[in-house]
């Protein structure tokens, strides 16, 4: 069956629809420049409200598996490929693309030219578009319904993520132990051993007892503080300030998320209560929405960092990281206060990548220190948030 892409500025690909069919659905098209991790992105809170493009030609060859998900549903509003894999091969799948794509009533298409639509973005910037799997919709159509869609500009898709109710993440949870490739001359007192035959490292003592804030998290995270020795709380994104000290945690996480932080008022105003009470530690849409705390503003990306080969360097130890990022928007280090230094900023465009108290245990960066692009370069913040709440005692 036909499918159709269309963007605002009247520009329109037509391919061959797959996943979910007759639906039309509206968003801001952006795209991802990595070349595995289809199903963590599909499955990111991070892309809630946006038709993504990934600019790797053959997606879907290793299939779809219930570990690898962030969350419990994928949140794009459609996804856009060259080339489907109809099939996978990989031990760990338990469908297709396309299977799991139709069962969450999400569109696709593929067979169209993703390096032009993605020169079109880099030039043009960020756009709303229309995905289509409606064979009865022309492209005039599209490019209508494309423009009269909501922007991504004030935003606020973070009401649509955040857990409804709070929950302590379960210390259990397998996937949050250390994968280890079995040793037959040494056996590890506490090694579990799951129905594939993997094997994981046992996890260590929860030292720590701290809050997460809902923007949007990535299971990935909540897995990374466990293994840090965190006990997490995790908590809906309007939980006020008097109600998170009240559970008594040595230290508080922003988690990443969607949309625009500058529409997300009813967040800074109670993070602002909470600097200097506690540790802070801040992902993503939680380091804007720091920056937003300290009296700083955000401002829009023209096509955003998305992918998993962004160069960051540490202002202060000049080391250089290859980091995983999603994020349309950024800090504006001229608005920030005295006392909040830049840690790190982006080698491609300068952008602020991590922000730093010089006052108060309170630090942030902008990429994702829980996915392993480098592979394991920025894993040490989770140590540095333990060793920041151990000082701080």
């Amino acid at each position: 069956m036909k499918a159709l892409l269309a963007l605002e500025d009247g520009t329109c690909f037509e391919g061959t629809a797959f996943g979910a069919l007759d639906v039309t659905s509206t968003g801001e098209a952006c795209f991802n420049t990595s070349m595995t991790g289809y199903q963590e992105v599909l499955t990111d809170p991070s892309y809630r409200g946006q038709i993504v493009s990934m600019t790797y030609p053959l997606i879907g060859n290793y299939g779809i598996n219930p570990d690898d998900n962030e969350s419990d549903q994928p949140h794009v509003r459609g996804f856009v490929i060259e080339e489907l894999c109809e099939t996978p091969s990989n031990w760990r799948s338990t469908e297709t693309l396309d299977a799991y794509l139709k069962r969450h009533k999400v569109p696709g298409i593929q067979g169209i030219d993703t390096r032009a639509l993605t020169k079109r973005l880099r030039e043009q910037g960020a756009m709303r578009a229309v995905i289509s799997t409606d064979p009865e919709l022309t492209s005039e159509q599209a490019v209508n319904l494309a423009q009269e869609s909501p922007s991504m500009e004030g935003s606020d898709f973070v009401k649509e993520v955040s857990t409804a109710e709070n929950y302590r993440w379960d210390p259990e949870d397998i996937l949050s132990q250390q994968w280890t490739i079995p040793n037959a001359c040494q056996e590890i007192p506490g090694q579990r051993i799951d129905e594939n035959q993997q094997h994981f490292l046992p996890l260590g003592e929860a030292k720590y007892h701290i809050v997460a804030y809902d923007l949007g998290i990535k299971r990935n995270i909540l897995r990374m503080l466990r293994q840090a020795g965190f006990t997490v709380d995790v908590v809906n994104a309007r939980t006020s300030a008097e109600e998170v000290l009240a559970l008594k945690p040595d230290g508080i996480f922003l988690s990443n998320g969607p949309g625009d932080p500058a529409a997300l008022d009813y967040v800074h105003q109670e993070i602002e209560k909470l600097i200097g009470k506690k540790p802070i530690f801040a992902i993503c849409l939680g380091h804007q929405i720091l920056c937003h705390a300290f009296g700083g503003k955000t401002f829009k990306l023209k096509f955003g960092h998305r992918g998993g080969n962004q160069p960051v360097k540490d202002l202060r130890s000049e080391k250089i990281a290859i980091t995983s990022q999603n994020h349309g928007f950024a800090v504006d280090p001229a608005s920030l206060p005295e006392d909040v230094e830049v840690t790190h900023i982006n080698l491609n465009d300068h952008t602020v990548e991590g922000l730093r108290h010089k006052k108060h245990p309170v630090f942030s960066v902008q990429y994702h220190p829980e996915a392993s692009p480098g592979p394991n370069d920025a894993a040490y913040f989770f140590e540095e948030f333990s060793n920041l709440i151990d000082s701080q005692r």
